[in-house]
């Protein structure tokens, strides 16, 4: 069995969902002529601006996918580990994003669509300490980590 790498395609920014269609559709069109287009996956991890990222046992597969489609800034892919791939696509902790004084939404719970600032972070039991926004009184509430989304950094 051939070993697969996955490769790093250059592209311009904001562009990334529109390169990985593009090859997508190519590799299908390949793949009804009855050939084999080579590739495995086109990854776009979220958060990673300006790189598209495709899975292939061959890297001429690679170049003849990439040749020629408009947003693709760079014709010489990089080679990418798994590992880094991974540590890519791999979800964060909400919590890990959270500073005291944030904005928050709450998503979950009684409070849902509320926003509250950030009081305190207790990343070991993944709690927040929060102070409602929008309440007429200071009442700090815990909640946990997940139940909450970050809107804006620092203070209101």
């Amino acid at each position: 069995m051939a070993k697969i790498s996955y490769y790093a395609v250059r592209t311009t920014t904001g562009r990334e969902i529109d390169v990985a269609l593009v090859l997508e559709n190519r590799a299908n069109n390949i793949a009804m002529l009855g050939e084999d287009p080579g590739v495995k996956s086109i990854i776009v991890p979220p958060g990673i601006r300006g790189y598209v990222f495709i899975e292939s046992v061959k890297l001429a597969s690679v170049y003849r996918l990439i040749s020629e489609v408009k947003y693709v800034k760079s014709t010489q892919p990089i080679r990418v580990s798994r590992e880094e791939i991974e540590r890519l696509i791999k979800p964060k902790p909400v919590i890990e994003m959270i500073r005291e004084g944030d904005v928050v939404e709450i998503v979950r719970g009684p409070f849902r669509g509320m926003k509250a600032q950030v009081i305190s972070v207790d990343k070991d039991k993944n709690m927040v300490m929060l102070s409602i926004l929008e309440a007429a009184f200071n009442v700090p509430i815990t909640v946990p980590g997940d139940y909450v989304k970050p809107v804006k950094k620092g203070g209101v």
